[in-house]
C-alpha cells in the first residue's frame, strides 16, 4: 500500500528528505540497520511534517523489524510535532505488533501529551499486554501533570532538564537523596509513576551512587518489565561506567524479557567503555530476534562513540537523488 500523502508530495522533497527516505524505508532490503538508524535520526532531527510522514510509513510497514518500529515510534514521540498522533494510535492499537512497539507508541504519545488522546489511552489501561496497560497510565498521568498546574504546584518538575529527551514522567524535585530516592524506586508496593519520578531524579544526580540504585532497581524488580527497560534507557542516556556490570549480567540472562535485555544490549553500546565490545559480540547471534539486532545496532553506537564522531545521525550529502514514488511502496 502506498502513503497517498507522500506520494502526492514526493515532488517536493529536498533530495535529503528522499535520500533519507529511501534509507529508512529500504524498499529492496539492502541497507544495513545500523545505517537505518542513524537515517532515521537525521530524519528525526528534521522534524517536519515531511520527515513525520516517512517515518509514520516506516512504522505501518508490516515487514520490518520489531526493533526497527520500536525506534520509529519512539521518535516520533520526541519529534514533538502533532502530525505523528494518528499513525501511533494506529500502531498502538495494532494487537499483531510486539509488545514494545506498542508500549512505545503509547509512550510516544504521552510525549506528545495532547488531550485529544487521552480516550485512546484510556482503552489499554486493563489491556492484557502489561507493558502497554502500564504505559497508558503513565501516559495519561504524564498529561495530566502537563497540563494542570494545581498538580504540578504539589511536585514541580526541574526547573533546568540535564537531557533533551522527552521523558514519560519529569524527576521529582520533592526528594532529593538517593538513598531517598532508592527506597521509592525499589519498592513495588509505590505506584509506577512515583517510582518513574524517582528514576528520572536519580539519572539527573548522576553519581555513582545514584547508578548503583538504578542498577539495583533494574536487577531486583520483578514486577514490571516496563520499569526494568526504562532504567536501561536511562543507563543509555548517563553513559556512565558503573551501569556496565549490571547491564552485561542483564543482556546475559536468557529469562530476561526480550524488552530489556534489548535496552541493556543498546544502553552498553552508549556506555562504550573497552570491554563493551567484547559482551555485545557474544549476543549477535542471540535466538531472541529483538536482542540480536539490538546488539548490532549497540557495536554501531560503540563505533560511533569511540570513533570522534560528531554526531551520531547521518546527514547525505547535497545531490540529486531520484524521487521515485516506489520509495514507499510497501
Amino acid at each position: 500500500m502506498v502513503n497517498t500523502y507522500i506520494e502526492n508530495c514526493i515532488k517536493d522533497w529536498t533530495p535529503t528528505h528522499a535520500k533519507l527516505a529511501e534509507m529508512v524505508l529500504d524498499k529492496n532490503g539492502t541497507v544495513p540497520l545500523s545505517q537505518r538508524y542513524r537515517a532515521l535520526f537525521s530524519l528525526k532531527g528534521m522534524g517536519d511534517d515531511i520527515a513525520v510522514q516517512i517515518i509514520g510509513e516506516a512504522l505501518a510497514n508490516p515487514a520490518d523489524s520489531e526493533l526497527f518500529k520500536h525506534e520509529v515510534a519512539y521518535c516520533l514521540g520526541q519529534m514533538g510535532n502533532k502530525a505523528a498522533i494518528p499513525a501511533l494510535i494506529e500502531a498502538m492499537a495494532t494487537e499483531s505488533l510486539h509488545d514494545m512497539v506498542r508500549h512505545e507508541a503509547a509512550e510516544s504519545l504521552g510525549a506528545l501529551s495532547d488531550p485529544s488522546v487521552i480516550p485512546e489511552l484510556e482503552k489499554y489501561v486493563n489491556s492484557s499486554c502489561q507493558p502497554l496497560a502500564e504505559t497508558c497510565v503513565l501516559a495519561l498521568e504524564k498529561i495530566k501533570f502537563d497540563h494542570s498546574a494545581e498538580v504540578q504546584s504539589a511536585d514541580p518538575s526541574p526547573k533546568d532538564r540535564a537531557y533533551a529527551s522527552i521523558d514519560p514522567a519529569p524527576a521529582t524535585t520533592a526528594t532529593k537523596s538517593v538513598d531517598e530516592l532508592k527506597i521509592i524506586l525499589c519498592n513495588p508496593e509505590v505506584g509506577l509513576w512515583k517510582r518513574y519520578r524517582a528514576m528520572f531524579a536519580l539519572r539527573d544526580i548522576g553519581t555513582e551512587e545514584a547508578v548503583l540504585a538504578l542498577a539495583e532497581g533494574m536487577e531486583t524488580d520483578k514486577t514490571s518489565a516496563l520499569f526494568r527497560h526504562e532504567i536501561g534507557f536511562i543507563f543509555g542516556e548517563m553513559q556512565h561506567p558503573a551501569s556496565v556490570p549490571a547491564l552485561a549480567r542483564i543482556l546475559a540472562n536468557s529469562e530476561e524479557e526480550s524488552m530489556v535485555r534489548h535496552e541493556a544490549a543498546e544502553a552498553l553500546g552508549s556506555v562504550a567503555t573497552p570491554e563493551v565490545n567484547g559482551i555485545l559480540a557474544l549476543y549477535i547471534n542471540d535466538a531472541e530476534p529483538v536482542v540480536r539486532d539490538s546488539c548490532i545496532v549497540a557495536l554501531d553506537m560503540f563505533e560511533h562513540e569511540t570513533s570522534g564522531e560528531f554526531q551520531y545521525a547521518v546527514i547525505p550529502e547535497d545531490e540529486s537523488v531520484p524521487k521515485s514514488a516506489e520509495l514507499i511502496a510497501a
